[in-house]
């Protein structure tokens, strides 16, 4: 049975699909919509049992997904606890995977769109290059994706950090120095980001990215909490949402307290942030540096041990940053076009 949606057409909507969530913005009215999910695609089960409950128990919000003659599920509530799979990608090649297209599809789903004039995709910058015109020739066009035609006109690959430099020069305003370089500092789920521009101009021998992100700490909590209770290891999802919520673990129906796994396992932060030091050299010059990105909290600290005299300004509602960003280069690049 075909899946509904609204016909809605939308001149430009901004998705980042990472590896921890999938994020998307969208015009609604004068106001930008957002929208976010786990990036989360396990094949799709063929039956819910709630249909059974006598109206007492409600359906997860969850949408099945056809790619490639697969049926997945995404949306906010997939599980994050599975016997047989995680549904989570955690690969060099992720934007090409049909697990990417289904999030993908997701989001479109969830932001009623049926056709998107430009369709404007993150990326991690050390892939970029690789995956841009992947991206561009798989999404532009017409799709099925289980509920009807979904028409997309052109689609803009663009590396994650550029979204959060140009949301934070809106929210700046006057106070942002175009004369002098900032560096966006991106900590995602799996990789790590970074950029160096001054003005709108990025200094590319500056800037890079690096595998190293929140998962790697949820990872070795993981490791941490088997090798101690000599027992299997909770799974990275339900640490990463303990840790966020800051409340202790459910582990075999006791309460268990991740404050010293998790300190332990912040040491793994500092490889990356060494990497980015290494990259960008003398700081002297740096206006500022903007923290981002779902893990910006996790290498908050060894970023600031590592840059000492720099101001660090952390991003308001990082995980939205990006792609906030991505939609309003979307929304002038588009008016521009029409100008010309």
């Amino acid at each position: 049975m075909k899946q509904q949606i609204d016909h809605i057409k939308h001149p430009t909507i901004a998705i980042d699909v990472g590896y921890g969530n999938t994020k998307t913005a969208w015009a609604m009215g004068s106001e930008i919509a957002t929208n976010m999910f786990p990036s989360l695609a396990p094949l799709a089960v063929n039956s819910s049992l709630n249909a059974f409950g006598g109206g007492v128990f409600k359906g997860r919000n969850v949408l099945s997904v056809e790619v490639d003659g697969a049926r997945y599920e995404v949306g906010p509530d997939v599980s994050i606890s599975g016997a047989h799979h995680t549904g989570r990608s955690l690969s060099e090649d992720f934007a090409s995977t049909p697990g990417y297209a289904a999030l993908l599809a997701g989001a479109l789903h969830y932001a009623g769109a049926r056709e998107v004039d430009r369709l404007v995709l993150g990326l991690p910058v050390h892939n970029t290059q690789k995956y841009a015109s992947h991206l561009k020739d798989r999404f532009a066009g017409t799709h099925d994706f289980g509920w009807g035609d979904i028409h997309v006109g052109s689609v803009l690959p663009l590396p994650q950090p550029l979204g959060t430099l140009i949301h934070y020069i809106q929210q700046s305003g006057k106070q942002y120095d175009p004369d002098n370089a900032y560096l966006v500092i991106d900590v995602g789920y799996f990789t790590t980001d970074w950029v160096v521009a001054r003005g709108y101009t990025v200094d590319d021998t500056r800037s890079g990215g690096v595998p190293g992100g929140a998962a790697r700490v949820y990872q070795q909590v993981a490791s941490l909490i088997s090798a101690d209770r000599g027992q299997p290891d909770a799974g990275i999802e339900r640490i990463d949402k303990a840790i966020r919520e800051a409340k202790p673990l459910v582990y075999f129906g006791e309460n268990l307290d991740l404050a010293p796994y998790l300190s332990e396992a912040m040491a793994l932060t500092q490889q990356p942030v060494k990497e980015v030091q290494t990259r960008v050299g003398r700081t002297d010059d740096l206006r500022a540096i903007i923290l981002t990105g779902g893990g910006a909290q996790l290498y908050a600290p060894a970023i600031r041990a590592a840059f000492p005299l720099n101001p660090i300004h952390m991003m308001d509602s990082p995980c939205f940053a990006n792609v906030r960003g991505f939609y309003t280069i979307g929304a002038a690049a588009r008016q521009a076009q029409r100008a010309a």
